[in-house]
């Protein structure tokens, strides 16, 4: 089932304070950026952040489950979806740890 624009959308405005925070259309569901660095999933129109340690800290009782089948476990975000305070920090910390991406090679 492929996630819905709204709740796209709803969930970059619930992050808009953790910087520049885009979503790409990836297969039918969407990929997190900010900047250039991956963070996060919307599948099924759930969240699902790249776990850091940081943010494990962070969340406190975590929950984890791959965004889509045979994928590594992501922090699944929930409840706490509508706190855009939290929400926007938990981002800004987790990319804050997450390393910049590999430079792709000239063909």
């Amino acid at each position: 089932m492929a996630s819905d624009q709204t709740f796209v959308d709803f969930i970059v405005d619930q992050i808009e304070n953790a910087g520049e925070i885009t979503a790409k259309k990836m297969f039918g569901e969407y990929a997190l950026y900010s900047g250039e660095k991956l963070f996060g999933l919307i599948c099924d129109n759930k969240l699902f952040i790249k776990p850091t340690q940081v943010g494990r800290a962070f969340i406190g009782d975590v929950v984890e489950a791959p965004p889509y089948p045979g994928a590594k476990p992501s922090f699944l975000i929930e409840e706490k979806v509508e706190d855009r305070t939290w929400l926007s920090e938990l981002v800004r910390i987790s990319v804050a740890e997450l390393p910049l991406p590999k430079p792709k090679k000239k063909k």
